[in-house]
């Protein structure tokens, strides 16, 4: 006979987790409506669990229903068991779906309905059991199946900003310094296929991975390789933006015949393998990796300035100098917008 949810005889170790999550979710509100917690309003989702069990459900969908409310604040433990992440994470995004849909977000200290908290719910869960999820599309499909009058195309932007705002929030408490976080969500994830030379904008949606990106940045931060090239970097981006203001030429591709000294060969032939190995790092998302890729740039930069002037007098040697700094800064926009980052 078909395992039947209701009595609890489905099991995880036959990939019927997806069932129990179901089950979960039918009954995570329905202790809602018994008097215990309509006098102890504090006590939902504990007696939730305490009535499944003595339904006969299963102990995963019995716990599911008293955890999915957590966290409930920053030092409150998140849900680890993969029932009650899934129920907790539905119920905080269609909550968060919900309040955006009707355009009845938090305003300054106002929050009535908690949704920071929410948010930063999300999050921990997220983060702390490493699950990698795709926000966007699940602020979608919460909204599709839901099917609310307006159109959903115009809040979803919105609702992840609100997410990057808790993450920074979150990774702030965690110590992570807010210009590290800036300069990561102002590059976004890359999808590079190196051998193409191409590179994709992600919407950064994958908080996770957000992380990862943040705290790889930092550590390489703090080595000599990456204090020196963040310098480095940081002049040539201010030269580039200096000329751009100034309407400079700026070749569109880098041209090795215009080359008059060894240090923009050797810049150039550096560059070019730190654009491919860091690219491909991204694209195993081995972020470590992607910055020891980088820190090769520290040396050639380095020599570049030392060596080169860049505002030759011949207008075509100029403009193909600029475009070698402008391959720095692409280099490095792999990883961060180093802009943005103090020092």
């Amino acid at each position: 006979p078909t395992p039947s949810v209701a009595f609890g005889d489905i099991s995880p170790s036959r990939g019927e987790i997806t069932a129990l999550a179901r089950r979960a979710a039918v009954l995570a509100k329905a202790d809602l409506t018994t008097e215990v917690v309509g006098e102890f309003p504090e006590l939902q989702g504990a007696m939730g669990r305490k009535y499944a069990l003595l339904q006969g459900e299963h102990t995963l969908v019995a716990a599911a229903i008293e955890e999915h409310y957590k966290p409930q604040g920053p030092s409150d433990r998140v849900p680890t068991d993969p029932v009650s992440v899934a129920v907790a994470l539905a119920d905080k995004l269609d909550t968060l779906v919900g309040f955006w849909a009707i355009d009845e977000k938090p305003t300054g200290s106002k929050d009535p309905y908690a949704l920071r908290r929410a948010a930063l719910g999300v999050i921990r869960i997220l983060v702390e059991n490493r699950v990698r999820l795709a926000l966007t599309s699940l602020f979608d499909r919460a909204y599709q199946m839901a099917n609310y009058l307006s159109s959903g195309t115009a809040f979803s932007a919105d609702l992840l900003a609100f997410f990057h705002d808790r993450l920074k929030v979150y990774l702030r408490d965690q110590g992570a310094r807010h210009d590290l976080i800036d300069a990561v969500l102002a590059a976004g994830s890359r999808l590079i296929s190196p051998s193409r030379g191409e590179i994709g904008q992600s919407q950064n949606d994958d908080l996770l991975q957000i992380v990862r990106r943040v705290l790889a940045l930092g550590s390489f931060l703090d080595t000599e390789d990456g204090r020196n090239l963040l310098a480095g970097t940081k002049r040539a981006a201010n030269i580039l933006a200096a000329e751009e203001k100034k309407k400079t030429t700026i070749a569109e591709n880098v041209e090795p015949a215009l080359f008059r000294e060894d240090a923009e060969k050797s810049l150039f032939a550096a560059v070019n393998q730190a654009e491919k190995e860091a690219g491909q790092a991204i694209h195993n998302e081995d972020f470590s990796a992607a910055m020891l890729a980088l820190s090769a740039l520290r040396e050639p930069v380095d020599s570049f300035f030392e060596r080169v002037l860049v505002n030759d007098e011949d207008q075509a040697v100029r403009a193909n100098r600029l475009a070698l700094l402008a391959r720095i800064r692409a280099a490095t926009d792999q990883v961060a917008d180093f802009s943005k980052i103090a020092g």
